[in-house]
């Protein structure tokens, strides 16, 4: 094979590597589906049987005014961040032993950085930043 034929396609597989890695936001809003029996996102989002998640990264636990947390998660002492969110959706008990969230957790990592991207579109406010 000649270099220049080799060159174009070691670039387009970094192409279809980086496009296949990259946040998908409409795919993290299906995943929202699992998340919105118990919570709200957007404007006029009210606490559920979890808190609304309006602004989450950046946030610390235990902070959502009228939301009745666990004692263990406002003991916790964590501000979300994707990293954070990344390690808790995973496996919400295991990260905040004594949690009320039941919830099995997303396990595939693409899915959790799609909807990561999905919810960090929405400011305190709820509205699309």
């Amino acid at each position: 094979m000649k270099l220049p034929i080799i060159a174009a396609m070691l670039a387009a597989a970094t192409l279809v590597t980086t496009s296949a890695s990259a946040q998908d936001v409409a795919a993290g809003e299906r995943s929202w589906n699992k998340c919105r029996a118990c919570h709200q996102l957007g404007e006029g989002a009210k606490n559920l049987v979890g808190p609304q998640l309006n602004g989450l990264f950046g946030r610390h636990t235990g902070e959502v005014e009228g939301y009745s947390y666990s004692t263990a998660n406002k003991g916790a002492n964590i501000t979300w961040d994707e990293a954070v969110f990344a390690e808790y959706i995973k496996d919400p008990k295991a990260k905040i032993p004594g949690t009320k969230m039941i919830f099995a957790g997303i396990k595939n990592e693409k899915e959790v950085a799609d909807l990561t991207a999905f919810l960090k579109q929405f400011g305190k406010d709820g509205k699309k930043m």
